[in-house]
């Protein structure tokens, strides 16, 4: 899109169309940047990747979403962990019926009772519950799957996940019999519950495995409904795409890359001389605040918000570290995300004891951007101090980030 300027579109913020009640800003397009702010040398080289063309997907609100299908049934939230306890206390305040199943030894029993959840073992609620919501780990599900769920399944009951590694993966068989449907939030369950409590909700999917009933759709998206996500917008997939794009995303981009790529620049500061703080600040904190300014407004608006130097560095050297050798790299992993190359990589890892897994742990913790993150992170008030406790379950922590 270019008018007489030959120059990218210019944006005015309003209200977000299409995640409403999302609380973001959408940028409208008015006109194009003036010449000063596109230079010669970019107005060359303005040609776009080509894509693959694809349907507009549509886009399911409240009003499509009604909680209505489960009104009359009892829900069953198996593990209480990130998304478990955000979904099973956002159904609860929507007026659903909501029981919790753990087993007998779990330290989320007692914060879902003191939270006034009916606490049941897992296989008791199982059999209690109309829809089993499975929060388990990926790599768990398969044991509580096969010993306490399973079993219990009986025709007219409706399994859901929020990720469909076990399913796409076969880790687990579904009987024929049942509903098997996926709602899936985008974002960390944490922000599921903060954005629910604040009257807003975070975009979502759904997915459906198997339609017995004929109607699992509605009970995904009165699910979806349910904990927020039709506030700011539900879509639909399938579990393969969910499954191969999460994975893809967060070990490539939004963890692995991200991890990756501001470890090393931190490194490369610190080794050429500069103090630790300086590179802490440069190549970590700021990050959160462009991701915002991306996340509200797109790249384009980032761009338009910071500095003309800033944006000379950001598009003539970012190809030059991420070039055509990483993207490289990048489309071997989703082969390997594909082919189940990396289901079996973790499966094998998680049931040889971790032992790999700890090792990386125990030394990223120790790297030297975590002690000076720890002690600037203290020195800035506006950050809640949300430490996390050795042993403490998921449900029982609060994040400062909304």
């Amino acid at each position: 899109m270019a008018d007489r300027y030959g120059g990218p579109p210019f944006f005015l913020p309003e209200t977000c169309g299409i995640f409403p009640g999302c609380g973001l800003t959408r940028f409208r397009h008015t006109a194009s940047v003036p010449p000063r702010r596109m230079p010669r040398w970019q107005r060359r080289n303005l040609t776009e990747p080509t894509y693959r063309s694809a349907m507009a997907a549509k886009i399911y609100t409240t009003k499509d979403a009604p909680i209505a299908p489960l009104k009359k049934k009892t829900l069953a939230v198996i593990g209480f962990g990130s998304q478990g306890h955000a979904h099973a206390l956002n159904l609860k305040d929507s007026g659903l019926q909501v029981i919790i199943g753990l087993y007998p030894k779990s330290k989320s029993r007692d914060v879902a009772k003191k939270l006034g959840f009916e606490v049941m073992d897992t296989a008791e609620a199982v059999k209690a519950a109309d829809v089993i919501f499975v929060a388990t780990p990926d790599t768990v599900i398969p044991s509580v799957y096969n010993k306490d769920i399973a079993p219990h399944l009986t025709k007219g009951k409706t399994l859901l996940f929020s990720h469909g590694f076990a399913v796409h993966f076969k880790t687990i068989t579904c009987p024929k019999d049942v509903d098997v449907i996926l709602v899936a939030p985008k974002g960390p369950g944490h922000t599921v519950r903060s954005q629910f409590v604040a009257g807003k909700g975070v975009p979502g999917l759904i997915a459906i495995h198997q339609d017995v009933s004929g109607k699992a759709k509605q009970i995904a998206l009165a699910w979806a409904g349910g904990i927020g996500c039709a506030r700011a917008g539900v879509f639909e997939t399938n579990f393969r795409e969910e499954t191969v794009t999460d994975l893809f995303g967060e070990q490539v981009v939004l963890c692995g890359g991200t991890t990756a790529l501001v470890k090393a620049g931190f490194e490369v500061l610190v080794e050429a001389g500069f103090q630790p703080e300086m590179a802490y600040f440069e190549c970590l904190h700021e990050l959160k605040l462009i991701v915002d300014l991306m996340n509200e407004q797109g790249i384009a608006g980032m761009r338009f918000s910071i500095s003309e130097t800033a944006e000379y560095g950001d598009v003539t050297v970012g190809p030059k570290i991420i070039d055509a050798s990483v993207k490289k790299r990048m489309v071997a992993q989703l082969k390997n995300i594909e082919n189940g190359k990396f289901a079996k990589e973790w499966t094998a890892e998680y049931a040889a004891g971790n032992k790999n897994f700890n090792a990386i742990r125990k030394s990223e913790a120790q790297h030297p951007i975590e002690k000076v993150g720890e002690k600037l992170r203290s020195t800035m008030s506006w950050i809640k101090s949300s430490k996390i406790k050795k042993g403490a379950s998921q449900a029982s922590f609060t994040s400062s980030s909304k």
